[in-house]
């Protein structure tokens, strides 16, 4: 059971003052665990792939993160500078303004830019950043997700004040159907909360506190 729960677990890190250390240990902890990848800030990418290239472990970023509110330019630059630095994974933040406002075709394209960029040689992830929108948004942000192309929707960066719900979890894999991945991201800290959101359709956990988790222990981080 350990085992296969830590892969559906993206061992997390992205703190603005995170250290080369600190970033050296999670690598460590995910080739240990097995975890599915770590998830690094953009520029500890190079990095976690020396360590981690003859591993099982995927490398995974962030692309317009945290707000979401980057030009599509700078996300298309992000994940292109990822790939090559050997990211295979990329989570980015949709931008939520636009959302809000009412622009479905900017988000989607928007999206849609990430994904080309990717090329195939990375899963794309879509941050919907659910504690800042209302259901209707929430299912909106996944069906644009889905037509984009996108590989997976994505509850929460961690850093809006709300993390994932089983009840997010539940919508958003009820509105992308099964053939999309769901990652349950913000606050996940224990075994019971990450067997919730796997119930509810998660295939992929974004946690700091993963080795608390396969450990059955409580975690303290926010994220």
């Amino acid at each position: 059971m350990t085992q296969n729960l830590a892969k559906y677990i993206d061992h997390t890190l992205l703190k603005p003052d995170a250290t080369k250390e600190s970033i050296l240990k999670i690598v460590e902890e995910a080739k240990e665990y097995e975890f599915a990848s770590v998830c690094v800030n953009p520029h500890w990418v190079s990095l976690c792939y020396d360590y981690l290239k003859d591993t099982s472990v995927k490398v995974c970023t962030v692309i317009g993160f945290p707000l979401g509110a980057t030009s599509t330019e700078t996300k298309i630059f992000e994940t292109k500078q990822a790939i090559a630095d050997g990211a295979t994974e990329v989570d980015m933040v949709i931008n939520v303004g636009e959302l809000k406002s009412g622009n479905r075709e900017f988000v989607k394209q928007d999206i849609e830019a990430v994904v080309k960029a990717a090329e195939g040689k990375a899963l794309t992830k879509v941050i919907i950043e659910t504690s800042l929108l209302t259901e209707e948004e929430k299912v909106i942000a996944c069906q644009l997700s889905k037509e984009a192309g996108a590989d997976f929707v994505k509850t929460s960066t961690g850093f809006s004040g709300g993390g994932a719900t089983v009840e997010d979890v539940a919508l958003m894999r009820q509105t992308v159907g099964p053939e999309m991945g769901v990652k349950a991201s913000g606050g996940v800290r224990d075994l019971a909360q990450a067997e919730a959101m796997i119930e509810a359709g998660a295939t992929r956990i974004g946690a700091s506190s993963g080795i608390a988790i396969v450990q059955g222990k409580q975690g303290t981080s926010d994220y």
